[in-house]
């Protein structure tokens, strides 16, 4: 509109009528103060404080003494731009993702995971599944309401304390296998740990398999009236899948007796030797 009035020589109220504006609008001038001293207050502190919203750094100001309404102070600090950026999620472990060799020996490689279910009252709980990728073994299926990180740290101690010692031991990115008393466990006990890719469940295709196999014919076939009867019925489906059911990865070999002719292979072999 200023141009219509300087370069054609329109009136103000004929350039204002153009445009569709009144002209009280058009000869408003803020007599808003331009804040220097509290903009440049509020960055010091938003530099201090670099995780603290608007809100916080407003209680700060009122404890210092700097009164501002709390609306006034979110538009200075919008036009400043120092809204806080959002953290992409909380950092987690990332153990290592090289590409995994297949095992050659019983306990080279655990995997683990979770499967769900409800009871017959509704209440919800769930099945950490372990097993070794070698032998097929279905090593531990603990039934409980909530498995945390650190039971799944006593779990796995267990297994260990009868069975011995993996060398590595794939899961996936859940955050009870992401959590610090695993990392810790990790660090403890000199475990490597594998996390597959975000989305990618076939990368831990041993334990899957096994899940398919126990929710088709465990989970499926049975109605479970307690938590007691469920450990106890998912406890005998656990030792008929080792000692029982025919795999037929292992030739239509049980799990148990793969594991066992493996050993007395070896046996043999060191005794040759």
């Amino acid at each position: 509109m200023s141009w219509a009035i300087e370069e054609k020589g329109y009136s103000q109220r004929h350039a204002c009528d153009l445009v569709g504006i009144a002209p009280k609008t058009y000869r408003y001038a803020s007599s808003r103060p331009d804040d220097a001293a509290l903009r440049e207050r509020l960055k010091t502190l938003a530099n201090e404080r670099r995780r603290f919203g608007y809100r916080r750094l407003h209680i700060l100001l009122k404890r210092a003494g700097v009164a501002v309404n709390h609306k006034k102070l979110f538009r200075l600090y919008r036009e400043e731009r120092l809204t806080v950026r959002r953290r992409g999620g909380r950092k987690r472990a990332l153990g290592t993702r090289a590409p995994m060799m297949l095992p050659q020996g019983r306990n080279q490689r655990w995997s683990l995971d979770f499967v769900s279910d409800t009871l017959s009252d509704g209440r919800r709980f769930r099945v950490l599944v372990v097993v070794d990728d070698f032998t097929r073994e279905c090593l531990a299926l603990v039934v409980d309401t909530s498995i945390g990180g650190h039971r799944v740290a006593r779990e796995l101690d267990a297994l260990i304390s009868w069975r011995g010692k993996p060398l590595m031991i794939v899961s996936d990115n859940g955050t009870e296998l992401t959590s610090h008393a695993i990392l810790r466990w990790q660090e403890d006990n000199g475990v490597e740990w594998h996390y597959i890719a975000p989305g990618k469940p076939m990368q831990n295709a041993f334990v899957e398999s096994l899940n398919g196999r126990f929710r088709d014919e465990c989970l499926n076939e049975c109605l479970f009236r307690s938590l007691p009867a469920a450990r106890l019925v998912i406890e005998v489906w656990r030792v008929d899948y080792n000692a029982n059911r025919p795999h037929t990865s292992l030739g239509g070999l049980t799990p148990a007796e793969f594991a066992d002719r493996v050993q007395k292979d070896q046996t043999e072999n060191r005794v040759w030797l």
